[in-house]
């Protein structure tokens, strides 16, 4: 996904001289094309994140389109502050970039880990927030996230994402992409869970189970025409996220829900991170595997779920 997003941002600057990137001191070499080409229009900020969200603020002011880039938890929650006064207050084109979102550095700690931000950032008013799935939805959100008149949330994985894509697929801010139809329940997937999903609806259809799965790529604003649909079509329907229960994809969909009257037939379930910091150390997958955010044990509790509603 970084690799996408670097290739992308560089193919926009080359045609709008107001994008301008600014790094926490990383992916430095990840932007050697960027630099080489644009070198008065990247800025390393060093490792002051909350210093470097104020300078993209006074940059989108001065009307540039600043990018600011560095590691999902430091990008978001060191600079909270800054993103809510000096970004979301004024209504600032800032594009934020979090890179290695959820358990993505699960090797380093919850230091690094990223299960909060989504949470915290769609909280602050004019913040649009876009998890894309895989590389493909990167590059249309880059190009998406340079069209709006005010601050984005960019949530990125780290690199070896599956792809969920064969083509560039139609990404519309606050519209979610089907990427496979089904008759029995639903699986909207947030960001890098979207591929785990897909897996999760193969072990289903093998069981008897039809599933659709959706890739809910914009948290703030929510495809509510999409909802509403689902959630009057399908039984049951599961959020999936790399994200904390508390506030993330799941969490807004049940805002949505509960200001639903009548209220529709289906039922939501979550699966995500629980409220608690991962402290054991292991990779990524591991991390996922501690948390049930597997294909397995998804299609498992889904059709225990529907059995047990039957």
């Amino acid at each position: 996904m970084r690799n996408a997003f670097a290739a992308a941002i560089t193919e926009l600057a080359a045609a709008d001289p107001r994008i301008v990137l600014l790094s926490g001191d990383i992916g430095n070499r990840l932007f050697d094309g960027f630099k080489a080409r644009f070198p008065d229009r990247f800025f390393n900020c060093g490792v002051a994140e909350a210093n470097m969200t104020g300078v993209a603020a006074g940059l989108a002011l001065c009307g540039l389109r600043p990018f600011t880039y560095t590691i999902a938890p430091f990008a978001t929650i060191r600079a909270l502050e800054q993103i809510r006064v000096d970004v979301c207050c004024h209504k600032a084109p800032v594009v934020i970039v979090g890179t290695g979102a959820g358990l993505s550095y699960a090797s380093l700690g919850p230091t690094h880990h990223a299960c909060e931000d989504v949470a915290v950032l769609r909280a602050l008013p004019n913040m649009t927030i876009l998890c894309p799935a895989d590389a493909a939805e990167v590059r249309c959100a880059v190009a998406a996230a340079l069209e709006l008149s005010g601050p984005a949330y960019l949530r990125l994985g780290k690199k070896g994402e599956p792809a969920v894509h064969r083509a560039a697929p139609s990404f519309v801010v606050g519209k979610g992409i089907i990427l496979r139809e089904g008759r029995d329940m639903c699986l909207l997937g947030l960001g890098t869970m979207v591929a785990t999903a897909l897996e999760a609806a193969s072990l289903l259809e093998a069981a008897g189970l039809s599933a659709r799965v959706v890739s809910m790529h914009t948290v703030k604003p929510l495809d509510e025409e999409l909802l509403a649909e689902t959630f009057e079509r399908f039984r049951m329907v599961a959020v999936v996220e790399e994200h904390s229960r508390i506030g993330g994809l799941a969490g807004a969909v049940a805002e949505w829900l509960a200001a639903q009257f009548p209220p529709p037939p289906g039922r939501l379930i979550s699966f995500a991170t629980p409220d608690a910091f991962f402290h054991e150390s292991g990779g990524q997958d591991y991390a996922r595997q501690g948390c049930g955010l597997t294909a397995e044990n998804i299609a498992e509790t889904v059709l225990h779920a529907l059995g047990a509603a039957c």
